[in-house]
């Protein structure tokens, strides 16, 4: 019998209402976001939402190496490839799968009730997405966070146009660059993370919540009983050593340009000898140049806007990553055929005309309404 790729349940608490736990369940492939897995997440959290016995939602990922690595990108490359060989409307899944990420992302976001997210282990792509809008954002001694979109030929999308824009100056620029991994005390730091909890305690945690009644509109809200169950067992003083704030400084200095350009200069011209600055270098230098230049766009368009208008601006780009950019050609070389050897379509990013930057922010369906208009 298949293995469902969500598990869900719902676990009664003290006083007779229940808590929704929704977990990835796809471990082999470090439970990759699917469509599948989006459509049934988004389901059941609408339902969840308009129940009135259900008090908080907690989400996980089944195994014990990642949370969510990042989206199911394999399978749109493949679908891509289908669409070229049977002459249909390239990007047709593309457009599809990226809607429902960003409108599940935007969901929880602006959730009416109190979202866990168990956020150990490997936390990329796609799984920040699901985690950046969670009120609770549970880090653990094994969580490794990152956007390396670079390395494939996407970019930081799922919201990271409006909430790497909120970090201090510069620094969100640094990581859409470069792709860098985060420990649980810079996703703290960085304002990723909300709470650092040893993995050993997660049981404990969840066990904790479940015994407590909760009164909405009391000292006893399912809000005020998750932090005091989080506060009794958070644990920052064993969090590892931040590896970006004793380089806040330095890294400014880096990204705090006028051009895209000048920041990729600085990056790769450091000679800092970090091994965490070193190995940053190293994927910019390797990584797609389209990349680069759309996330530094996507960080000047949406420095003032609202996360609304990142995701719709986003779902335009993604969609054109695959249609006319670089996103099936990282894919084959890092997952795929896994010869590590991408053949990008820019030499590096002074050679990206206006033009072509252009077209990845010309909307697929022109003139008519966008599939997140609503938002």
């Amino acid at each position: 019998m298949t293995e469902p790729v969500v598990v869900f349940e719902e676990r009664a608490t003290a006083d007779g209402g229940r808590i929704g736990l929704a977990t990835l369940n796809a471990s082999r492939s470090l439970n990759a976001l699917s469509l599948e897995m989006i459509q049934l997440l988004d389901t059941r959290l609408r339902q969840w939402a308009e129940d009135p016995a259900i008090h908080a939602v907690w989400l996980d990922g089944a195994g014990d190496k990642a949370f969510c690595a990042g989206g199911d990108v394999v399978s749109l490359v493949k679908a891509l490839k289908q669409e070229e060989d049977e002459g249909g409307v390239r990007g047709r899944h593309a457009q599809e799968y990226f809607t429902h990420e960003y409108r599940l992302d935007y969901l929880l976001h602006t959730y009416p009730k109190p979202v866990l997210v168990w956020a150990d282990g490997i936390v990329m792509g796609g799984g920040l997405g699901l985690t950046a809008g969670a009120n609770h954002r549970l880090v653990t001694e094994t969580t490794r966070v990152a956007m390396p979109e670079i390395t494939i030929g996407l970019y930081p999308d799922i919201g990271a146009s409006w909430f790497l824009n909120r970090m201090l100056p510069g620094i969100g620029a640094y990581l859409g660059l470069t792709g860098a991994n985060l420990n649980a005390r810079d996703a703290l730091d960085l304002g990723l993370a909300d709470h650092f909890i040893p993995r050993e305690r997660k049981d404990e945690l969840l066990a904790g919540i479940c015994d407590s009644h909760m009164v909405e509109g009391s000292e006893n809200s399912a809000e005020a009983v998750i932090m005091r169950n989080v506060a009794e067992l958070e644990r920052r003083d064993q969090a590892p050593s931040a590896q970006v704030r004793p380089l806040l400084d330095h890294l400014q200095s880096l990204t705090r340009k006028a051009r895209v350009e000048d920041a990729i200069a600085a990056i790769l011209e450091d000679a800092n000898e970090d091994a965490w600055l070193a190995a940053n270098r190293k994927r910019l230098a390797a990584g797609c140049p389209l990349s680069a230049r759309l996330a530094w766009e996507m960080l000047e368009r949406h420095r003032h806007g609202s996360l609304a208008d990142a995701f719709r601006d986003e779902l335009v780009a993604s969609i054109q990553c695959n249609v006319l950019g670089d996103f099936a050609e990282g894919v084959r070389a890092l997952l795929i055929d896994k010869d590590q050897s991408p053949r990008w379509r820019h030499q590096d990013v002074s050679s990206i005309s206006d033009a072509d930057l252009e077209a990845m922010f010309s909307p697929p369906w022109h003139q008519q309404p966008g599939p997140l208009d609503d938002l």
